[in-house]
């Protein structure tokens, strides 16, 4: 089936239209050119060249297993690439460790919730503040500083609704929660781009909207370029203005959410005609 799947792969790419190549004529804030990692004789991620314009959201989608995540972790600098470049407004950055990239502004969440479990929820979002701002140690700008950081912080909270739940710890937050509180640390450190890998996973029904609320939130300022990994069809449908499909770590289908979906080779091997009914 593989063979056969690339075989019509680029007749497919070549008919999700002239909006894939507009997307990729746009200038780009965020681009991938011919990104590799192998692993013994296995390509992970093989050949992925892709372009992410400012003010867009990204859906990256495909089968478990077809280098999604490790695609998020060549561009955020978890992994180093094999071969290929990683591009940031026009800088190369694929030789840059993970603390770099962050201050040039990616931001990445991941699958499992990366936080500080025994600090307060307050305390998450302004070491991430501190982090992005690194204030000097001036006694004479402490007070200020100290006040100013605290009002940015409840001010983070207030966006992700947990301005109420400030003083207890994160690990005693709901799944739910803190996720959220993960969105807040996003948004203290003002990223340029936004990278959420599988944020649904784990969420109750009743959780999912106000996530999903929060990076329609996000996507709405159009400041900022957001990556999604997803499996959830419906969640990609409502968000993304553009869907990249991976498959054997090869970049296989892009285009509109409209065209991609409904491409044939999407369908059968992709996504499953279940999760598109």
């Amino acid at each position: 089936m593989g063979d056969r799947i690339f075989a019509s792969a680029k007749s497919e790419k070549a008919r999700s239209g002239l909006a894939a190549s507009a997307e990729r004529n746009a200038p780009a804030l965020l681009a991938t050119d011919g990104l590799s990692i192998r692993f013994g004789g296995h390509a992970a991620v093989d050949g992925v060249s892709c372009r992410f314009p400012p003010g867009t959201l990204t859906a990256i989608v495909g089968p478990n297993g077809a280098g999604k995540t490790t695609y998020f972790n060549l561009i955020s600098g978890q992994l180093r690439a094999s071969s290929g470049e990683v591009w940031l407004n026009g800088e190369r950055i694929t030789h840059l460790p993970p603390s770099a990239r962050a201050r040039r502004g990616i931001g990445r969440a991941f699958q499992l919730t990366n936080l500080f479990p025994n600090l307060s929820v307050l305390e998450n979002v302004r070491l991430a503040i501190q982090a992005r701002s690194k204030p000097g140690f001036s006694l004479l700008r402490l007070a200020d500083d100290a006040t100013e950081i605290l009002e940015q912080a409840f001010a983070v909270l207030g966006r992700v609704h947990l301005e109420n739940r400030a003083n207890i710890a994160a690990a005693a937050l709901s799944h739910g929660d803190q996720r959220k509180l993960e969105v807040a640390i996003l948004l203290a450190m003002q990223p340029r781009i936004f990278m959420f890998d599988e944020p649904t996973a784990g969420m109750s029904v009743d959780e999912v909207p106000v996530l999903l609320d929060l990076i329609e939130a996000i996507k709405a300022e159009r400041q900022h370029t957001i990556l999604l990994v997803e499996h959830k069809m419906d969640v990609v449908r409502r968000l993304a203005d553009r869907i990249v499909v991976l498959h054997q770590g090869r970049l296989v289908a892009e285009g509109d959410p409209a065209s991609v979906v409904n491409l044939p080779i999407v369908r059968e091997a992709y996504l499953g005609r279940s999760a598109l009914s």
